[in-house]
């Protein structure tokens, strides 16, 4: 279980409650709506507590589990949230452009990322610098930089990952496609023009507030944390029982 307390009132403030214009709402969200204003419909925060509470739940256990949660959110209200909180808990990430075959193809994907991991140790060793004039170097680190904008967040990718979590369902549908075809759990921000049924664990609430991921996101790195540090705590007791025995 997760030791993150949600107050619904940090999320209205936030916004939260901002669905999509009612004519491009998806009928699978009607649970979780609560009226309609202006033309727009209202979510209803209090769905949004209890289905935020379970996918944190459910991501302090992948997170002490010591399995990866891979982040997705290529619009740029999500991206640099994404990055940040992927970079605070030491998770992949996909915040440019989703790759096919990310997921399913991991194996064409990791032969990409060794070619730059390879390009890189070689630069920062000097190896490149022993061979190669300085246009040839500045080649290779354009190289290096085209790469590290597609393949940046998933360097430290290690497969399968435990979870996906998606900013915009509809926006990353590729990526839940993939992740849903594969068996991986998925969290996802639903808005009301998405199709909530599709996620493992879908977060009722606007996707296209900066301030709500931010939000939400905060949440999320609290329940990982927790998670991280559950796994610490169990690997030092099954250490001092070890050494008493």
């Amino acid at each position: 279980m997760s030791k993150v307390n949600v107050d619904v009132k940090e999320l209205l403030k936030a916004g939260a409650h901002f669905g999509h214009r009612t004519s491009k709402w998806h009928p699978k969200m009607a649970e979780y709506i609560h009226s309609k204003k202006a033309g727009n419909h209202i979510i209803d925060l209090t769905k949004t507590v209890v289905m935020l509470d379970q996918a944190l739940d459910f991501l302090a256990e992948t997170s002490q589990s010591g399995k990866q949660i891979l982040f997705v959110g290529t619009k740029k209200q999500a991206k640099d949230t994404l990055r940040q909180l992927a970079e605070d808990t030491n998770m992949p990430y996909v915040t440019e452009r989703w790759l096919g075959g990310t997921l399913t193809n991991w194996q064409t994907i990791s032969a990409r990322v060794k070619h730059l991991k390879d390009l890189e140790a070689k630069m920062e060793s000097g190896q490149l610098n022993a061979k190669y004039n300085k246009l040839e170097l500045q080649r290779f680190q354009d190289e290096i930089n085209d790469m590290n904008i597609t393949f940046g967040g998933v360097k430290n990718l290690n497969g399968k990952p435990g979870a996906i979590v998606v900013v915009d369902m509809v926006h990353e549908a590729n990526a839940i496609k993939e992740a849903r075809k594969i068996n991986i759990p998925i969290v996802a921000i639903a808005d009301t023009n998405a199709d909530p049924t599709l996620a493992n664990y879908p977060i009722p609430a606007n996707d296209d507030a900066i301030k709500t991921i931010q939000v939400i996101a905060e949440y999320i790195k609290q329940a990982i944390n927790d998670g991280k540090t559950k796994q610490k705590d169990v690997k030092l007791d099954k250490q001092e029982v070890e050494e008493e025995e």
